[in-house]
């Protein structure tokens, strides 16, 4: 499966439109577990806030992880004083868990989340949001970090969170400043392929949905934050440090592996109509050259160590030809995963024997190299040696990219899957809930979305042809696509449905939330 040059299963970003009736267009969920005192001065100002300075129709979702005092109590008599309120229970505990259920359900464009104690500044949410309302990005995160942000927290707070940072940076490679900043918003047409691929229920949640969605591409905005910190916080720091370091060990080795389907939340590329109508564009081009001459120069070394061994016992040409031959079968493999993408096993005795061909391109270049030098000097020094074969290797490596690029690894329609098809694959650790409505049940996950070139008519749920004020006939051949997050007949799903874990044992009992 190629990531870099995969068209993309989620539609192009659009503005969204400026009214919708009957539909909020942000849902700020707050999930909360054992929050009776907080929670109700939390919403109280959360929904004055809104009320004030948001000029979209809005929602907060009140999602209780299984709180054992009165705080169902306290979200049900918000919800029945407040209309913008809503409150949903689960009876299991995870931050995580809570998120992904509610954003799961949400009828909202917009999905966003704030911790209870409101440590952040509110004056950021309308920041926070506005990129996903224009179109701009896919997420947008509230970071502490920032040069321009405002913090007041303790040293160990401090040290703990940069210190998780810098691990991220290093080990997962990172570009986003702060990963567990309580404040962050998400588009739910992107929501609706990811969620499924993220598989921590805890704390971890924020930082496993990140990395995916950097990984594969997407956009993540980021809004300086001012923020304060409770000293109140009932976040176990020692467990949850445990948990994430045990998350970032399972999301780094899923990358390492290819086990991810990034492909699954690729953005088309650009996001005018103009772009996805352009043929033969180059693809990952930057992006493999910084791959391949990472690999090669790893391999260059590999390459010369193996020569000075093999050179003990062998002459140069001998000590050259099997130094060569080892180090092309992991150049390969490595350049077939890392550089251009190519997961699984399907093809890859084919690309070792190709890559061999390319082998002995570079052996003819290199020992043809050894062949001139011994001509000229009957007994050249072992470093004008390496310095011949240093050279050889620059020009064959030249040749070796092109090689690969257009012949080993080319970039064709038929060498990976059509995005539909990746789409409805599952696999079984994906974490997936169905929704009961009505006596249905709808599977979670990925939904098809309209053509850009399709337009909707206002106050109608049928598409209609284009051209024409008639919508399309039922039975016709034509096929009828929707909109990101649009029900097959037209409605939306309401957010307060019952949700039920499809796993038996998605259970996380030991939750330290």
């Amino acid at each position: 499966m190629r990531t870099d040059s995969s068209p993309g299963t989620l539609p192009a970003r659009e503005h969204l439109p400026a009214g919708d009736a009957g539909t909020p267009v942000l849902d700020v969920v707050i999930p909360v577990y054992n929050e009776e005192k907080d929670l109700g001065p939390c919403v109280v100002r959360l929904h004055d806030h809104l009320k004030r300075t948001f000029p979209y129709a809005f929602r907060i979702t009140i999602a209780d992880n299984a709180s054992t005092d009165t705080t169902p109590q306290v979200a049900q008599r918000l919800e029945a004083e407040l209309a913008e309120v809503k409150s949903f229970r689960l009876e299991q505990k995870g931050r995580g868990r809570a998120l992904r259920t509610v954003w799961s359900a949400s009828d909202a464009p917009i999905l966003a989340y704030m911790d209870v104690d409101l440590s952040t500044d509110l004056n950021a949410l309308l920041p926070l949001v506005a990129p996903l309302i224009s179109g701009h990005s896919d997420l947008a995160i509230g970071s502490r970090l920032a040069r321009s942000s405002r913090v007041v927290r303790g040293a160990k707070r401090e040290f703990i969170s940069r210190s998780y940072n810098l691990i991220l940076r290093g080990s997962l490679q990172a570009r986003f400043s702060d990963a567990q900043c309580g404040f962050k918003a998400i588009r739910r047409d992107v929501a609706q392929v990811l969620l499924p691929m993220v598989e921590d229920t805890g704390w971890f949640f924020d930082t496993e949905m990140l990395v995916i969605a950097e990984r594969a591409g997407l956009r993540i905005h980021e809004v300086p934050v001012d923020w304060v910190d409770d000293p109140n916080s009932t976040v176990h720091i020692v467990k949850t440090a445990t948990d994430d370091l045990k998350g970032v060990w399972r999301v780094g080795k899923a990358l390492a592996t290819g086990s991810l389907p990034l492909d699954r939340v690729a953005r088309p590329f650009g996001d005018d109509p103009r772009d996805r109508d352009i043929q033969d564009v180059p693809k990952g081009l930057a992006r493999q050259l910084v791959g391949f001459c990472v690999v090669g120069a790893l391999s260059t070394l590999f390459y010369l160590v193996l020569y000075s061994l093999f050179r003990q016992f062998s002459g140069s040409q001998i000590a050259n030809a099997l130094a060569l031959l080892v180090s092309a079968v992991a150049n390969t493999a490595a350049n077939r995963r890392l550089t251009f993408g190519v997961r699984g096993r399907g093809g890859a005795v084919r690309h070792q024997v190709q890559g061999l061909v390319v082998f002995g391109i570079g052996l003819a270049l290199t020992s043809g190299s050894l062949a001139a030098l011994n001509a000229a000097s009957s007994d050249p020094a072992h470093s004008t040696e390496l310095a011949v074969l240093v050279a050889a290797n620059l020009a064959a490596t030249v040749l070796r990219f092109l090689l690969f690029r257009a012949w080993v690894f080319p970039d064709r329609d038929g060498s990976r899957q059509d995005s539909s098809t990746v789409v409805a694959g599952h696999t079984p650790s994906s974490p997936t809930y169905t929704t009961a409505s009505g006596g249905h049940q709808q599977q979670g996950g990925p939904l098809p979305h309209r053509s850009a070139h399709q337009p909707y008519v206002q106050g109608s749920t049928q598409p209609y042809a284009p051209g024409s004020t008639q919508p399309y006939a039922p039975g016709s051949t034509t096929t009828t696509q929707f909109r990101a997050g649009e029900a097959a007949d037209g409605t939306w799903r309401d957010a307060t449905m019952q949700l039920q874990p499809v796993r038996p044992h998605d259970t996380d009992p030991g939750d330290p939330r």
